[in-house]
């Protein structure tokens, strides 16, 4: 799922294409994409951009009704979810076949909203009012915006692991499974202390990792990509344990592990994060059991 670097990524080169141009027509490849009745999507078209946003994992178009006596402004919100991503086509350009779900035409290209796999999670919303657009959000904050001690206040506020916690849409702005483990690797943390039991200077490493981060994937992202990202994935060579199960940590050189759970999965450092000790796998250690390994050393 793209998270804050990438949907920031997006964000500013939307914006670099799209502000000040008119929206002409939006084509819905696959109706269940919209996931609004009410305004019309045809009342979308003909609207100047005014801007492009950032609310959490959503990007968001502004469509002002200023050039429209009486009409209201109007938010254009997309959720790329897991699988979706948006592509950028030059005019009169073909639309990668099936997995496109929309496109949103302007005079100089267009934005093609697409989805692989056959789950259509992806959506779009289209709002005409600013309570409608904050409905959308589910109200965390951007930690980057947060000093140590607020950053903390609102960590613990409940008692759940440090992964849970720093995933959750509720309390903080667009960091998913990607960017967490690399966050906790940071800070040398494990994914499954709790927040309510975290130590003061931990949870100021844990700030420091969070800026850290999100900063340096945010200008990397932009500093690689600088024409419209061909590529947005979860897993990059250059990071630290995300997506490198048994691969060499680059900090201590110890293979790295994971927690697999649901859809999801957690990568970690046994060495760097949790003092060797080996965490259990929802899958594999109730299945071995007894024959589970504890520390990095039995394995």
């Amino acid at each position: 799922m793209p998270e804050l670097p990438d949907v920031e990524l997006y964000v500013l080169r939307a914006r670099e294409r799209l502000a000040g141009q008119v929206l002409r027509r939006v084509k819905l490849s696959s109706p269940f994409v919209l996931r609004t009745a009410l305004p019309p999507l045809a009342s979308a078209e003909g609207r100047r951009v005014g801007g492009v946003q950032r609310l959490g994992k959503r990007i968001v178009l502004e469509l002002p009704g200023a050039a429209q006596p009486g009409a209201p402004d109007l938010w254009l919100v997309m959720h790329l979810m897991i699988a979706g991503r948006l592509r950028w086509l030059a005019p009169a350009a073909r639309p990668p076949g099936r997995i496109t779900l929309a496109l949103l035409e302007f005079d100089a290209g267009t934005l093609a909203l697409t989805e692989a796999g056959s789950k259509r999670r992806a959506s779009l919303h289209l709002v005409d009012s600013p309570a409608a657009l904050a409905a959308l959000d589910a109200g965390g904050i951007d930690a980057r915006a947060l000093d140590s001690a607020a950053f903390t206040q609102r960590l613990q506020r409940e008692n759940h692991t440090l992964k849970r916690a720093l995933t959750d849409p509720r309390l903080f702005s667009g960091i998913g499974n990607a960017y967490s483990d690399e966050i906790l690797h940071r800070a040398r943390l494990s994914p499954l202390a709790l927040t309510k039991t975290l130590a003061d200077a931990d949870a100021q490493r844990l700030h420091q990792a969070v800026l850290a981060v999100l900063g340096e994937w945010t200008a990397r992202l932009a500093a690689e990509s600088p024409g419209w990202p061909g590529k947005v994935t979860a897993f990059h060579p250059q990071m630290a344990v995300h997506g490198r199960h048994g691969q060499p940590c680059p900090v201590c050189a110890s293979p790295v592990q994971r927690i697999v759970y649901a859809d999801n999965e957690c990568n970690y450092c046994a060495r760097c994060q949790t003092g060797g000790r080996l965490l259990a796998d929802r899958a594999l250690s109730r299945l071995l059991k007894a024959s589970w390994p504890k520390t990095l050393d039995d394995a």
